[in-house]
């Protein structure tokens, strides 16, 4: 345990499986307090593999302390709750992660947007409108206590077609909050990084890759473990000039680089900014 991080406090959202499982995870190796979101409490109650308790006692196990936390994040009285609770059992919040993202089933599906079901545009509501309303509570409690980290999931569909359009607009969406959200947390000492990851090995993906083996062999080869980000963002955490970087859009495997991180398996994630583009970061102006 990192005695430096057993009375660090983050709320992971979508923690059930997936990203922010492993983010969840790496936080909790660290000796942090970790609240886990989800709407998954009992398995077979979703499609794949994962409950919030679940994570939670994998956290325990490494070491630090999972709070399992049922919460729709598509319902803001949850979600006030959620952060309510936090704020009565642990009187701060150090670091938030918006995870919590609606995927649908046919979500990469080869076809034009109009022909794919109409409720993938749900990714607008979970995944982009709900991290505003999480952060919207998170936020008055690292004011208050001058210091904290938000942190949004992305990915390089922000910059690139992927997935469709709805895919795209989520991912763009919260870099711009990253980057928005900056301009007012940096006077009061609180960060928000937007981080791209790569292609992970989740739950979802792997169920891909049993189906189509030849089609994603390469690709599955170079994928990152889901706990990659969550070791860059306790990085990021713990970086003393983490104010500095408050605003930009991450690519995940280049950060790393800068902290000396390595996965899991010990590899090198690749950046894959020559194929599908970086980040563009935010101009300076700022209209009141």
């Amino acid at each position: 345990m990192d005695e430096d991080n057993k009375r660090l406090v983050a709320v992971v959202t979508g923690a059930s499986r997936g990203a922010g499982k492993g983010i969840a995870l790496a936080l909790g190796a660290a000796g942090a307090t970790v609240y886990v979101t989800g709407r998954t409490q009992t398995e077979g109650d979703a499609p794949l593999p994962g409950t919030i308790h679940s994570t939670a006692l994998e956290i325990d196990a490494l070491g630090g302390r999972g709070i399992a936390h049922a919460c729709d994040h598509a319902d803001d009285v949850q979600v006030k709750a959620l952060f309510d609770r936090v704020a009565n059992e642990q009187g701060r919040l150090d670091i938030l992660v918006n995870n919590a993202t609606c995927l649908h089933d046919q979500l990469i599906e080869k076809g034009p947007f109009w022909e794919k079901p109409l409720d993938l545009v749900d990714i607008l509501d979970v995944g982009l409108r709900s991290a505003y309303v999480a952060s919207w509570h998170a936020t008055p409690l690292m004011v208050k206590q001058r210091s904290g980290l938000i942190v949004f999931t992305s990915s390089y569909g922000a910059n690139c077609y992927m997935h469709g359009a709805a895919y795209g607009a989520q991912k763009a969406g919260v870099d711009k909050f990253a980057r928005d959200m900056a301009v007012d947390l940096r006077p009061r000492g609180v960060a928000a990084v937007s981080i791209w990851m790569g292609l992970l090995r989740t739950e979802r993906t792997k169920r891909v890759w049993d189906t189509h083996p030849d089609q994603y062999k390469n690709l599955a080869l170079a994928a990152e473990s889901p706990d990659f980000t969550g070791k860059l963002i306790l990085a990021l955490y713990r970086d003393p000039q983490r104010l500095e970087q408050s605003g930009q859009v991450l690519i995940g495997a280049e950060t790393a680089l800068r902290y000396g991180i390595t996965d899991i398996d010990g590899k090198q994630p690749p950046s894959y900014r020559d194929w599908m583009g970086g980040p563009v970061q935010a101009h300076p102006a700022i209209i009141e």
